[in-house]
């Protein structure tokens, strides 16, 4: 399973979707998963899935109110409001 962590800045309406659907009243202390980056740096993010592939998305404040905005009004968004690049990490360990 591809694995994949995904900055503010690089979410697609699909992955905002996948997110709201999970998280329709916001995420906790509970849904958060830490862990370190290879660069050392300590990363909290929230999970979503496909079949193919994991996405943890960073967590930010930025992300928050963009969740709870595209949740009240899913038209205004398009594809074109993100870059569709994201992070990748493909591993088949079980460290992000």
């Amino acid at each position: 399973m591809k694995r994949v962590i995904v900055d503010y800045n690089k979410l697609t309406t699909d992955i905002l979707d996948m997110l709201v659907e999970r998280y329709p009243d916001g995420y906790d202390y509970n849904d958060i998963i830490t862990f370190q980056n290879a660069k050392g740096e300590t990363i909290r993010a929230v999970e979503v899935r496909t079949d193919e592939t994991i996405y943890l998305v960073k967590i930010s404040s930025q992300l928050e109110k963009t969740m709870e905005s595209y949740s009240e009004d899913e038209e205004s968004f398009t594809n074109d409001d993100f870059d569709f690049e994201a992070d990748h990490e493909d591993s088949d360990s079980d460290n992000y």
